[in-house]
């Protein structure tokens, strides 16, 4: 499975006021997703694909207050918890798009996506989720059955997607090992070293770490 990440910038910011507490609470909608369209990292999510993790996402997450993003995107699927910015509070379906709403926070990442907004920086929102992928007869890179949605992260400068989406991110292979997310070589490290017997863990150790070392 390879983390994936896809960038929209077609969306808005938005104040609703508390009149009770006379608050103000900053919300971030639009498109967050799209299927049945090449997007701009070359991709496809079939819309039977992606409307289907919506709906688990929606159940799992959004309606349990669990759809928690970050501001920019981590170096992998897990949300850290002292990054979250926001909460998703609105995931559905108008056609082939995925229309979200998510409140900002009063976290620290929260306010400084706050004051971002204040000062008139341009946001944009990614999702990041793990899958396959696999390419059609039309040689686009489909995303297949096996995609989980993880988080939906706000992102500045939508205009320049690359410093998001390529590189470590998505060049590494990640694989669930008993209920959680590794990277898939280290994965392979960790079940070699624990079916190395007493005699043999020294030495297995040194070659896992030996070859750790060439890859870098």
């Amino acid at each position: 499975m390879k983390l994936i990440t896809e960038m929209n910038e077609d969306i808005k910011i938005t104040e609703e006021l508390n009149e009770a507490t006379s608050e103000k609470s900053y919300f971030i909608e639009g498109i967050f997703m799209q299927a049945e369209q090449k997007n701009r990292n070359g991709r496809v999510y079939p819309k039977e694909v992606l409307m289907n993790e919506v709906d688990r996402y929606n159940k799992e997450y959004v309606a349990k207050n669990r759809a928690l993003g970050e501001l920019n995107h981590p170096q992998g699927p897990t949300v850290n918890l002292d990054r979250v910015s926001h909460m998703i509070k609105e995931l559905r379906q108008q056609g082939d798009d995925v229309y979200g709403k998510a409140k900002i926070m009063d976290t620290p990442m929260g306010d400084i996506a706050k004051n971002l907004i204040k000062e008139g920086a341009k946001l944009g929102v990614s999702s990041r989720g793990m899958g396959s992928l696999k390419q059609n007869k039309s040689g686009v890179n489909e995303v297949q059955k096996d995609f989980m949605l993880a988080a939906v992260d706000i992102v500045a400068d939508p205009s320049a997607p690359n410093a998001f989406v390529n590189g470590i991110m998505e060049g590494a292979e990640w694989v669930w090992d008993g209920g959680v997310l590794r990277e898939k070589q280290i994965s392979e490290y960790h079940k070699e070293i624990s079916k190395a017997n007493k005699a043999e863990l020294e030495e297995k150790c040194l070659s896992v770490f030996t070859d750790f070392i060439s890859k870098l």
